[in-house]
């Protein structure tokens, strides 16, 4: 590999850093909002692209909740459970819309919430997560070589720049339309087991 792919590398690797929480470092106790938003806030505020952005805060878990993204707290105590779904939330409402979080959502926090397993899924996601940061960092360095071949920095900084963006964005928007098309055959799941539940309510009956 030769020198300016490994500086790249290297500038990559400041730019796409963030800040995550280790399955070990969610606490096992359960928390009022206030700990949970400076738990939030303390080990996530290194993603914050201004020191004004907001982690979490007691209007977006309200929200939240209201929407039923989240289960209620129980004697206004929030779980580790609830811990996880927050930290889902926060990392895909950047990417997809809050009705699409709602439908992926759903079944995970209907099925697991009050097992022990949305712990095991957290672990084992997070572990995938690891691996797949270097296929990120890798993928982001070919972006930028690329476009540095195309369009040299030295010869034209903002077109250099305005390509590299251009790039990343053509490979996001790629990747939400996927997500999207994904998200939309999830409801379909919903749909039949609301129709077999009023069936079994209307046999009660």
């Amino acid at each position: 590999m030769d020198k300016q792919l490994l500086e790249i590398k290297r500038q990559i690797r400041k730019w796409i850093k963030l800040d995550y929480i280790v399955p070990e470092d969610i606490p096992e106790i359960e928390l009022y909002m206030d700990q949970v938003t400076h738990f939030m806030d303390r080990h996530l505020s290194g993603n914050k692209r201004t020191k004004d952005d907001k982690t979490l805060t007691k209007t977006m878990i309200n929200n939240y909740t209201k929407n039923k993204l989240l289960p209620p707290p129980v004697k206004k105590k929030y779980s580790k459970e609830h811990i996880i779904i927050l930290i889902y939330i926060y990392y895909l409402k950047n990417v997809i819309s809050i009705g699409d979080i709602e439908k992926l959502l759903f079944p995970m926090t209907d099925r697991y919430f009050d097992s022990k397993k949305l712990t095991k899924i957290y672990e084992q996601i997070y572990e995938i997560e690891k691996v797949e940061y270097f296929n990120i960092e890798s993928s982001t360095a070919r972006a930028a070589a690329i476009t540095e071949k195309m369009f040299p920095k030295n010869e034209d900084e903002y077109l250099n720049k305005m390509a590299f963006i251009y790039l990343l964005s053509y490979d996001i928007f790629s990747k939400k339309r996927l997500i999207e098309k994904l998200i939309d055959e999830l409801p379909q799941v919903k749909k039949a087991e609301d129709e077999k539940k009023k069936c079994c309510q209307g046999r009660k009956k």
